[in-house]
């Protein structure tokens, strides 16, 4: 399958806006915006679910992050792994975390560590996470709201990541210091 890297100039006329906006907001074209361009439903929403989450949600800018890291690694998708490392050191997620996320492990603090847990199973098990992992997740401080917002970014990275895999995309310049193969996480 082949997906066309769309400019301003190519894209559908309902991308146009957004990928103005994006490319005003980065400062730079996304390649991953430039692939979703081609359905202006999915750049859409990809979009506004990430301002939306940014705007609204009860986990913080660095939780949220850590959830879109651990999605990210076990879906095995490089170019998030690499864009979400770069922002989340912006957002000052503990090097720590990162570093054992993008390993494939679970970060010392016991908190992002409960964050971690409960996002994996709610991917292992579609949804119909343990009860144990339920209460683990609750003990760990977090709300009914948080279980939520975790399910939101769980969908925004899903979109993401099945289009990076389909698509292929280049890494942005911008990821390039923080490019991440699956190897890395043996």
């Amino acid at each position: 399958m082949e997906f066309k890297r769309h400019t301003k100039e190519t894209a559908p006329e309902a991308s146009v806006p957004v990928l103005e906006a994006t490319e005003k907001a980065f400062g730079f074209s996304l390649n991953l915006f430039s692939v979703m361009a081609e359905s202006p439903v999915a750049l859409s929403a990809y979009v506004k679910v990430n301002e939306l989450l940014q705007e609204h949600a009860a986990l913080t800018p660095q939780e949220q992050h850590v959830v879109m890291l651990a999605v990210s690694e076990t879906n095995n998708c490089e170019y998030c792994m690499a864009a979400h490392s770069t922002v989340a050191e912006m957002t000052k997620v503990p090097e720590e975390a990162i570093k054992a996320l993008r390993s494939g492990k679970e970060p010392e603090d016991a908190r992002l560590a409960a964050l971690v847990r409960f996002t994996k199973s709610a991917i292992e098990y579609c949804g119909w996470i343990p009860e144990s992992e339920q209460k683990a997740f609750l003990d760990a401080g977090f709300t009914n709201r948080h279980v939520l917002d975790v399910i939101s970014v769980l969908a925004l990275k899903t979109l993401s990541n099945y289009t990076n895999h389909l698509a292929q995309p280049p890494l942005d310049e911008a990821f390039a210091a923080k490019k991440w193969s699956k190897e890395e996480k043996t």
